[in-house]
């Protein structure tokens, strides 16, 4: 199977199959996983467990499952067979065959749970989200305007099939609300969950308010917490954390959410074109996401393995993005305005002021085209995210 574009993660999964017994590759439907790893081990075996009778012969009798296939095959959506996790650690354990076997899921929390109660430490883990810019760029796919590109989103599927943004997260979403959400949660009433994914989109770069969260669709906290959940382990959004260290000032503690594809957030808020985007008043939280979401994806493209916060105090002084350094902080200002002016810096430099003497990097991410270094400052353009 031929790749559209080639993946960043790709090299480092072929760094780590000669490390590690199994390879584990995790990440929304859709995002490419079983195109990236027929493309990376096409010698093996590829079997998907949504196939009922082939999940049935895995749940029934996992010994003759494994006797069959034991060795270089490509278990996709291996959650739903949750038995085979504790007879694949046996397995591995006693061939010590490194990259015996390649599994695959979309609900993260199923995955993560059969991995970390049967098969810690045999395995490499990889989290595959959409398209990053990087490699959009690198294959001349890329918007020039970040209105249109949020827009579009960064599903490998919208750009190899041509698929209209509309069309294709129409589809996505009743797909993973009939699918996913009715597997995972005994949800009655769907269209109040469609309601619940549409709130959340409203809250998309602000503080979460579980509790308008859960008013605005008439439902208790302890259920819309849930269903939170269930958006997080399935890859529809994520929860940025604050950062806690105290600098003498009362900090907020109150993680800010966003969804990992803004076509999917647009499509939510019904904006169906970069001129609508341009003129709403959530522009700048819509800008805000795919930044944040963009450093999100080269850091698990990339095998990074930093830790990202947001910064926020009692008297609302706040960076966006915050990453710790051997020397200090590296902190990240993000601006849909294709304008600078000075006041664009002043979160940062306030920021400097309260973590002195540690040093700190800052940093201007903004919706223009060019980018410049200051004495003092960092100006980069949204295409320009490495």
């Amino acid at each position: 199977m031929q790749e559209l574009v080639k993946r960043n993660i790709t090299k480092h999964i072929e760094d780590q199959k000669s490390k590690f017994p199994i390879i584990a590759v995790t990440g929304p439907r859709q995002s490419g996983k079983t195109t990236l790893l027929k493309t990376i081990f096409s010698d093996y075996r590829y079997i998907s467990l949504e196939n009922p009778d082939v999940r049935a012969f895995a749940t029934e009798d996992p010994n003759g499952f494994l006797n069959e296939y034991d060795n270089k095959v490509i278990f996709d959506e291996v959650q739903r067979a949750p038995l085979l996790f504790s007879y694949l650690q046996n397995i591995v354990d006693e061939s010590k065959i490194m990259g015996q076997f390649i599994l695959s899921g979309s609900q993260n929390f199923h995955l993560m749970q059969g991995i970390t109660q049967s098969l810690a430490g045999r395995v490499a883990l990889f989290k595959l989200l959409p398209f990053d810019l990087s490699e959009l760029k690198a294959n001349d796919l890329l918007k020039d305007s970040f209105a249109e590109a949020c827009v579009k989103g960064f599903y490998p599927a919208i750009y190899d099939r041509d698929i209209e943004p509309n069309v294709y997260f129409s589809n996505y979403i009743q797909t993973y609300v009939e699918k996913d959400v009715t597997e995972l949660l005994n949800i009655k009433d769907l269209k109040t969950f469609r309601t619940f994914i549409g709130i959340c989109a409203n809250q998309a770069g602000q503080l979460l308010n579980l509790s308008a969260l859960a008013n605005a669709c008439n439902v208790s906290q302890p259920t819309a917490k849930n269903w939170l959940s269930v958006l997080e382990s399935s890859y529809i959004i994520y929860l940025l954390q604050p950062y806690y260290e105290n600098f003498n000032k009362r900090l907020v503690k109150t993680p800010k959410l966003y969804f990992y594809d803004t076509g999917l957030l647009c499509h939510l808020l019904k904006i169906k074109n970069g001129k609508a985007l341009t003129g709403n008043r959530l522009k700048g939280n819509i800008f805000e996401n795919m930044v944040i979401a963009e450093f999100q994806k080269q850091n698990y493209h990339n095998y990074l393995n930093n830790e990202y916060y947001f910064w926020q105090d009692s008297h609302a002084n706040e960076v966006d993005l915050l990453k710790q350094t051997d020397e200090g902080f590296a902190v990240f200002e993000i601006k849909a305005t294709q304008t600078i002016t000075s006041d664009l810096f002043k979160n940062l430099d306030k920021f400097e002021l309260n973590a002195s003497p540690q040093k700190v990097e800052k940093t201007l991410i903004y919706g223009g085209l060019e980018n410049q270094k200051r004495s003092q400052h960092k100006i980069l353009s949204w295409k320009s995210i490495v």
